[in-house]
This record gives structure tokens, sequence and C-alpha cells, in this order.
């Protein structure tokens, strides 16, 4: 197979012919094979963005086959990812928690206290400290991230704990 073929999916031009040629095809394929719920044109769409992306693989002869495959597991794929959010809907929904009232009312209070100690932080130990506690990255990272030595950095969330220490009673 000559190596032209390849390279001639890939131009404007005969990918807007292939559009052309089986768009309507591959549309009504899944129209009656799946019906209107899975939203045909999309799947149609998808394929295509699949032929383009692969256009340096798929030769002009096999473009047809290739699109049809597509659309059919990329439909599949929806209808089975459907069903899961189905049965997720369908499943009944846990309205209770062990935890006592008194535990829930504990936790709101000490989320709010929290925020207020956070607010209290100049914006340099708070970003310093969030970036380390809340996104796991280490101090090296952090240093790298806002252009500042690794001691500023280790400076900056020791002085947010002692700080949030400070404000927050029972830490």
């Amino acid at each position: 197979m000559p190596k032209s073929l390849f390279q001639d999916i890939c131009e404007e031009r005969l990918f807007s012919e292939l559009f052309t040629k089986y768009s309507k095809n591959l549309h009504d394929f899944i129209y009656y094979k799946y019906g209107s719920q899975v939203n045909p044109k999309d799947q149609v769409q998808e394929a295509f963005m699949k032929l383009w992306d692969n256009c340096g693989n798929v030769s002009m002869d096999k473009a047809k086959s290739f699109l049809f495959t597509v659309a059919n597991n990329l439909t599949l794929n929806q209808i089975k990812h459907d069903k899961v959010k189905l049965k997720y809907q369908l499943s009944e929904k846990k309205d209770r928690t062990n935890e006592s009232p008194e535990f829930i009312l504990e936790e709101k209070e000490y989320l709010l206290k929290y925020q207020n100690a956070l607010s209290k932080l100049t914006e340099a130990q708070r970003v310093a400290f969030l970036l380390n506690r809340v996104e796991g990255k280490r101090h090296k990272e952090i240093a790298e991230l806002l252009g500042i030595s690794r001691k500023a950095v280790e400076k900056r969330i020791y002085t947010a704990l002692e700080k949030l220490r400070t404000e927050i009673e029972g830490i």
C-alpha cells in the first residue's frame, strides 16, 4: 500500500469529502441500531474526531470501516455508562450517618474556626500552607512554583502552623 494514502486522509479537502460521503450513513446506522437516546449526531462527530486524530494511521480505503467501528464502540460505551448512571440513581440513598448530632455540630464549628484562622494568615503563609497540606506538594516543589528558597517555604509553613495553633484551640 503506498504511503501517500496515509498522508492524503490528513488533507482537509479529502477529510471533508469523507465527512460528506459517510456522515449521513453513519448517523443512520447509529440511529437505526440504537435509537435517538444515544444522540447519533454526537457519536458521528466523535467518530470523525477520532479519525482526524488518527489520520496518519488510517488509509483511505479503511476510513469507512474505521468510522463505523469507532462510532459503534463509542455508542456501546455510552450505553454502558448510562446503565451505570441509572443503577446509581435507582440505588437507595443513605440519608443517615453513624455520627451523633453533637459531632456534626462540632465538626461544622471547627470548620468555621479553621476557615477564620486561615483568613488571618498572610497571603504568602496561606499559599505555602495550602499547597503543602491540601495539594500535598513538597517544600521543593512549592519553592519552584513560588520562585523562593526552600527555607523560605519551610518558614512560611511553620509560622502558618504556629498561628493556626494559637487561633484554634484543641489542635
